[in-house]
């Protein structure tokens, strides 16, 4: 296990475990920071190893390559991905430096923001195969949102609409929570695994829907639909975040809500969900 202090995880905006549809964020051993500007700033110190030119998954929207910087952090190695690295072999980098700059990777959606990717690998382990991180916990606590599915569009992108709702005032991360007041994280039911970013035990619920079975921190989403004025949606994007946050509904075939609508969400049990990875 290794273990991120709050004077770490409280350098960036953002962070999410669990909302990717890649195998290390199903298991949470993965973490994705979202500083909030186009700079990589650094989540680990240490010796960079190695940075690497990787291909990325053709999008549209998207560069053709991505980046693997690989940092010796003593008992651990660090593997950051989603950078176009300012930093070569040999050279040391502390806490809060500068990486480089942030890329628009192949290997995340149009709705998703840039971000910097972290996990960790022992020394003997494979360090450029994308499987293997080691199981990964941030130390700082998430308090839950509560939110009765209204809001009003904030901001569209080709394939997301962020509202205005949750409101809360809260000190630290927030995350929008359950109907117990889990606080979750993950693509809500689009990416297969989910996360609790507090321990909790069976089954969770949201706007009156159980959504999904909890162990520990991981969730297993039910076969749920996400709807927006009656409106299907691909599904609810969830993280945690320090500065005031909404809402994000994805639309990865598209929409057509406007800024300043209202919205109202429901969830719905459906033989038919969308899962995208």
């Amino acid at each position: 296990m290794v273990t991120l202090p709050a004077s770490v995880v409280e350098r960036y905006e953002r962070f999410s475990l669990y909302n990717s549809p890649y195998p290390a964020h199903d298991r949470g051993c993965a973490v994705d920071f979202y500083p909030g500007s186009d700079e990589a700033v650094s989540p680990v110190a240490g010796e960079v190893i190695e940075t690497r030119t990787v291909r990325c998954p053709p999008k549209p929207y998207a560069i053709d390559e991505d980046h693997l910087i690989l940092v010796d952090c003593g008992n651990v190695v660090a593997r950051i991905l989603h950078v176009d690295p300012a930093v070569s072999a040999g050279e040391s980098v502390a806490v809060g430096e500068s990486l480089g700059t942030l890329v628009r990777s192949g290997f995340f959606g149009q709705w998703v923001d840039n971000h910097v990717h972290l996990g960790f690998r022992s020394h003997d382990q494979n360090l450029r195969r994308a499987s293997g991180s080691l199981p990964l916990e941030l130390d700082v606590a998430v308090a839950g949102v509560p939110w009765d599915g209204t809001g009003e569009v904030l901001e569209t992108g080709p394939t997301h609409v962020s509202l205005d709702g949750p409101t809360y005032s809260v000190e630290g991360f927030a995350a929008l929570s359950s109907d117990e007041g889990v606080p979750l994280d993950g693509g809500l039911p689009h990416y297969a695994g989910g996360g609790a970013l507090r321990q909790h035990e069976g089954s969770v619920s949201l706007l009156g829907t159980t959504i999904g079975e909890a162990t520990g921190r991981g969730l297993r989403w039910e076969d749920v639909a996400v709807y927006a004025n009656d409106v299907r949606a691909t599904g609810l994007s969830l993280f945690a975040s320090q500065v005031p946050f909404g809402a994000k509904l994805v639309f990865h075939d598209g929409h057509d809500f406007s800024v300043g609508e209202s919205v109202s969400v429901s969830i719905e049990p459906t033989s038919e969900p969308i899962r995208l990875g």
